[in-house]
């Protein structure tokens, strides 16, 4: 069982994102943790408390095309288990230079391992109904196959920038148009 300490050593002094595309080990096996759907990471039963810990790990985490989410270094590969999604958006900003492409506003999202996305075509935020409850299940795509789903309170202050059109509310940003639910 490969210990945090092992791939924690494997990227000190990693500056920046690790290039994780280029990176295809074998598997090495299941690790022992889960990405709780409120976003806590839980190893061994117990939650990994160290924030900087929790970046360095997401840094490294690709969902890949089985749909599994692993934990890559350069030479290993550890699949984690993920409630919901691994991410989660927790805050978004306007930014200050007005319009962008299309005359749409510039909105940058921020996760909780405080990494930060503009909503466009790249990083598109979509909205599905959850089964369970018939909400909106609202997320956006960051990077290596990985979605961070909206918290409540971000997805309040968008519907609020959003109008409507037609049947539906629809909230432009980066030159693009996504379609938050009906305008009911």
């Amino acid at each position: 069982m490969a210990s945090l300490d092992s791939i924690q050593a494997l990227l000190k002094g990693q500056r920046g994102l690790p290039p994780i595309e280029r990176w295809h080990p074998e598997l090495s096996g299941d690790i022992d943790i889960i990405i709780k759907a409120d976003g806590r990471w839980i190893h061994e039963g117990g939650e990994i408390k160290r924030h900087e810990l929790v970046k360095l790990f997401a840094s490294i985490l690709r969902r890949e095309d089985d749909g599994d989410y692993y934990l890559v270094t350069p030479v290993e590969k550890w699949r984690v288990q993920v409630e919901d999604l691994p991410l989660l958006i927790v805050d978004f900003e306007l930014a200050d230079n007005g319009l962008v492409a299309g005359d749409t506003p510039k909105i940058i999202v921020k996760t909780n391992v405080d990494s930060w996305f503009e909503l466009c075509a790249n990083h598109p935020l979509s909205v599905e109904t959850a089964p369970d409850t018939g909400e909106p299940s609202p997320s956006v795509l960051t990077f290596h196959g990985l979605a961070a789903r909206v918290n409540r309170a971000c997805f309040y202050r968008l519907v609020e920038l959003a109008e409507p059109v037609g049947e539906f509310l629809v909230l432009r940003a980066g030159g693009q148009t996504f379609v938050l639910g009906p305008s009911h």
